[in-house]
């Protein structure tokens, strides 16, 4: 096995890259745009280009170079191809065998959420955990499936899209999607606000909610923000939220049995007010072989990526 190894996370603007040592170790990270013209035709071939400099600025040999893995913000098969990445404006594209092609290195390719997961269970939240369920709240809900220390990507690279699992059947507004009742219309940061909006609208007593719902500046910060001063309201809206979102974790576990579930995304630096309610629900439904199961938060942050796109390369 060689000595290094580096992590690709791919995203609409940058693309943050990491060289590792196998066993972890971060030497070194950078960015580069994400150019997305021209069908993103060059965002492989400026990845090669960037690896190769830092291959010649440290010196590093060819031979002691394990390998590249790269997350996408999209479907992606257990081949390393994406069927469609909307925000690369990808078409069909075989991305691992472009990018080993481009750099003369071992590729591997994942959806970046089940990527971050692989990240958060080697080094981060579920550090050392073998089968990890992480859950990204942020404008949407990602999901990610480590299972045995791999990713479970499926057989439509669907793996782990836990936010648009339906949770309510008689929804009738539509999500992103185009269907009704998913996880994601309640859970996540806009999903907060639309629960706040709907509890505001008929809610009748005092409220430290009141004047951002009247300035329509109600969003998941200022519901976390008046949960945490004990706001009725806020409270209101918090509960329902645990209750949809822990149930939901419940339903999950009962079916892949994680040792830990990791929550990320921007939603998650409500903190440990968060993790309560969610453990709280999650244990109230929850079966009871997988009750006492860990809810943690993230802690790699926006580098969960690039150890998670390392990582990759290493256990595939």
């Amino acid at each position: 096995m060689g000595t290094y190894c580096f992590g690709i996370d791919v995203g609409g603007t940058t693309v943050k890259c990491g060289l590792f040592m196998t066993d972890g170790t971060l030497v070194e990270q950078w960015e580069i745009p994400t150019r997305t013209e021209n069908e993103g035709q060059s965002i492989l071939t400026d990845i090669a280009h960037t690896i190769q400099e830092k291959v010649d600025e440290m010196g590093i040999e060819q031979d002691n170079i394990e390998g590249v893995g790269i997350g996408i913000p999209g479907p992606v098969n257990e081949k390393g191809e994406v069927p469609v990445a909307v925000n690369l404006h990808w078409k069909f594209k075989a991305v691992a065998s472009e990018l080993s092609a481009l750099t003369g290195l071992k590729a591997r390719a994942g959806n970046d959420a089940n990527v971050a997961a692989l990240g958060e269970a080697w080094k981060g939240a579920a550090s050392g955990s073998r089968s990890v369920l992480m859950i990204t709240l942020g404008t949407g809900v990602g999901g990610g499936l480590i299972i045995d220390g791999k990713i479970v990507s499926g057989f439509h690279g669907a793996g782990g899209e836990v936010g648009h699992a339906n949770v309510n059947h008689q929804e009738t507004i539509a999500c992103n999607c185009g269907n009704c009742g998913c996880l994601e219309q309640y859970c996540s940061a806009t999903g907060i606000a639309r629960l706040a909006r709907e509890e505001m609208a008929s809610y009748k007593g005092e409220s430290l909610l009141t004047q951002a719902y009247k300035n329509q500046e109600l969003g998941a910060k200022e519901v976390f923000d008046a949960y945490k001063e004990g706001d009725e309201a806020a409270v209101n809206i918090i509960e329902r939220f645990g209750d949809i979102l822990g149930g939901a974790l419940a339903i999950f576990a009962s079916v892949i049995d994680p040792e830990a579930i990791v929550i990320g995304g921007g939603v998650s630096r409500a903190g440990k007010p968060l993790i309560e309610v969610l453990q709280k629900y999650y244990q109230k439904y929850a079966f009871s072989a997988c009750r006492e199961t860990p809810i943690e938060l993230a802690s790699l942050g926006n580098n969960a990526g690039i150890y998670g796109a390392a990582r990759m390369v290493l256990v595939h």
